[in-house]
């Protein structure tokens, strides 16, 4: 996978921080060891030491110069993989590398899991009727070690399907006091104490701090959640003892969702029980799968052969002077595990190595008559399997936003539509692309991918949809609400609670007067009928008003390109008359999780153009009674016009 370097990424947040990275002296590197016992297998190379359990495929120990760096006293101790072998299966452990055979420069160990007619694993991921492997290795120079879990569902295996999945790790509360997900959020955290004694809101998840530093504030996990496309690294660091402990994914490929997915990422365990005495220890998430922002699909049906490596990553332990500078070498080291992508040294699965792998570049040329000479700004593009029906039939079809059941790969290509993706697994792929400032999605399907090709796609038109000449706009397509007010500081829990107050009249949007960074707030909610945001608010209604100079004759499009849907539907009228609705939308909870984008979609609202008139119209977008979370986030707005003589 390509990305913005991570590197360059580094120096930027060095600049705004005044401060140059620490030194990172590497320690002379030692010979790794692999020992064993009845239950368990340790490996070391003298800087780091990781013990795995046999029965689970557990990290139950994680040393760093000899400082435990996880957890032992919450719920789940240590880190582990969502899905694991369990006890419904026939359990084999395995030396996959022998350091012994290879004079100590890397070691490897697999717990795996055979499907014997009862679904394996537990836990928030539900079980799963497959084969699943998990390995750990650590080379002699590693500063960490390597994980990553292998999927099999054979063909006579019956049908199922895949929830929660993620790689969590709960970490040694008396070592980590400091978080860092970005540059936005970097910063002591709580204590298991604050957590435990402060007081519940209007979810399990969110409470109002009564002690400590953030008195008064509110803490909520999904403030922490992130694009995981855009966050190589993330992890926690210690303020006494100088260390710090990242997840660093070095590409997407094995993610779902692809360029856009928010998930998860690090928090406070959100311990939901009375009892204080339950720690609420720092917590780390590797999201593969998720049901949150619009969730992701995995299900397998009845007779398919399926397979999936998801991996593997690295839990990067380093040392420095600052915290900032510990998570500058972190986002460091993920620009260099992204270079050594695909891994050489893993074997035995399904994992195409970097010589049997194609590359995929081109050039796409915006074509809109609309905007002559408009460039291609935060340019993505990606391979992914073409939209198809997941098999329990439950939700809309499945497209690269929701997928996780196969591979992605995408890149960042450059304004002048330049792109190159690196390392795809060979096979047969639809070709995406989003950019900012383009409305919807360019794609091409049938994009087949070789061992060793070079392929080379050339000059690839882009003719963004148009239903006629455009009268307006709001915001800028770019599938989130961040250029709307608030969307630049969107992550503190209530922050629906605040539209009241920044907009006792509701918004009342004038093209050609109002600014949307200022005049249209990130999110259109119910107002709560008292200051607790708690209750049912009544419907909530924002108009548009726009001059025309002549009563128009056609057909007009209201296009609505939505970040966030939880409200039902959104209702239209124009100059006082409706003029048609959305339809239903699903719910992807992302204002509840105090989100600017979740699962993106578009709905266009066709109506009679003699509905408009000349002169003032006014055109009222409303959505229903609810909650103060049961709203909408616009991700743009257009009103298009298909005149006829």
């Amino acid at each position: 996978m390509s990305r913005i370097a991570t590197n360059t990424l580094a120096a930027l947040c060095a600049a705004i921080l005044g401060a140059a990275a620490p030194s990172f002296a590497a320690p002379p590197a030692a010979p790794v060891t692999l020992t064993q016992d009845a239950t368990s297998f340790t490996l070391s190379n003298g800087q780091v030491t990781a013990k795995i359990a046999k029965e689970s495929g557990d990290l139950v120990s994680l040393t760093y110069h000899g400082v435990e760096t996880l957890g032992s006293a919450a719920g789940h101790p240590g880190a582990y993989w969502s899905h694991t072998p369990g006890r419904n299966a026939r359990v084999t452990d395995t030396v996959t590398i022998a350091p012994a055979a290879n004079g100590g420069a890397r070691a490897e160990v697999a717990i795996k899991g055979v499907y014997q007619g009862t679904p394996l694993g537990s836990g928030p991921g539900g079980s799963v009727s497959a084969d699943i492997e998990i390995r750990y290795a650590l080379g002699r120079d590693d500063s960490g070690v390597y994980t990553y879990s292998i999927f099999d569902h054979k063909a006579d295996y019956p049908a199922t399907g895949i929830g929660e999945a993620r790689f969590a790790a709960k970490l040694n509360d008396s070592v980590f006091d400091y978080m860092t997900i970005d540059a936005n959020r970097r910063k002591e955290m709580i204590t298991s104490y604050d957590w435990a004694h402060g007081t519940p809101l209007n979810m399990k998840e969110a409470r109002l701090m009564t002690s400590g530093l953030y008195k008064g504030l509110v803490e909520h996990k999904y403030d922490y959640s992130a694009v995981q496309f855009q966050t190589p690294a993330f992890g926690w660091s210690s303020t006494a003892r100088h260390i710090g402990l990242w997840f660093v994914n070095p590409t997407i490929e094995y993610l779902s969702g692809g360029p856009t997915k928010v998930e998860l990422t690090a928090h406070r365990d959100a311990t939901f029980t009375d009892d204080v005495t339950t720690p609420a220890v720092p917590v780390m998430l590797n999201y593969w799968r998720g049901s949150h922002y619009g969730g992701s699909s995995c299900v397998i049906a009845a007779g398919e052969a399926w397979t999936k490596v998801v991996g593997p990553f690295f839990i990067y332990c380093n040392a420095g002077t600052s915290h900032d500078g510990m998570w500058r070498d972190a986002l460091a080291q993920a620009d260099r595990e992204a270079s050594k992508w695909p891994y050489s040294w893993v074997a035995g699965v399904d994992y195409p190595h970097a010589d049997e792998r194609g590359t995929v570049r081109g050039q796409l040329v915006l074509k809109d008559p609309q905007a002559p000479g408009a460039k291609l700004p935060h340019l993505l593009v990606g391979l992914a399997h073409a939209p198809y029906e997941a098999p329990d039939s439950r939700r809309e079809a499945v497209d690269w936003q929701l997928d996780a059941k196969y591979y992605e790969f995408w890149t960042r290509g450059g304004a002048d539509g330049h792109f190159t993706i690196p390392n795809v697994r060979p096979g047969t792929y639809t070709l995406y692309a989003i950019a900012d400032g383009v409305l919807g999605e360019f794609s091409r399907a049938n994009v087949t991918v070789g061992p060793k090709q070079m392929l080379d796609l050339s000059t690839l038109d882009w003719t963004p949809v148009r239903q006629g000449r455009q009268l307006w706009e709001i915001g800028i397509p770019n599938r989130s609400a961040a250029e709307f007010r608030h969307g630049d500081d969107y992550w503190h829990w209530g922050l629906y609670n605040q539209y009241p107050k920044d907009f006792p009249k509701d918004v009342d949007f004038v093209i050609g007067k109002s600014d949307f960074r200022r005049d249209w707030n990130y999110a259109q909610v119910p107002r709560a009928p008292d200051e607790t945001g708690k209750g049912i608010g009544p419907a909530t209604t924002w108009s548009v008003t726009f001059s025309l100079r002549s009563a128009p004759k056609g057909q007009a499009t209201l296009r609505l390109a939505l970040a966030a849907t939880t409200a039902k539907q959104i209702q239209v009228t124009v100059n006082g008359q409706p003029a048609g609705d959305t339809g239903p939308l699903p719910d992807n909870g992302t204002i509840r999780r105090d989100g600017i984008q979740g699962y993106w979609r578009e709905r266009d609202i066709s109506f009679d153009a003699a509905l408009l008139k000349s002169g003032t119209n006014v055109l009222q977008l409303t959505i229903p009674e609810g909650n103060v979370m049961n709203g909408i986030e616009y991700d743009y707005l257009r009103l298009e016009l298909a005149e006829k003589p």
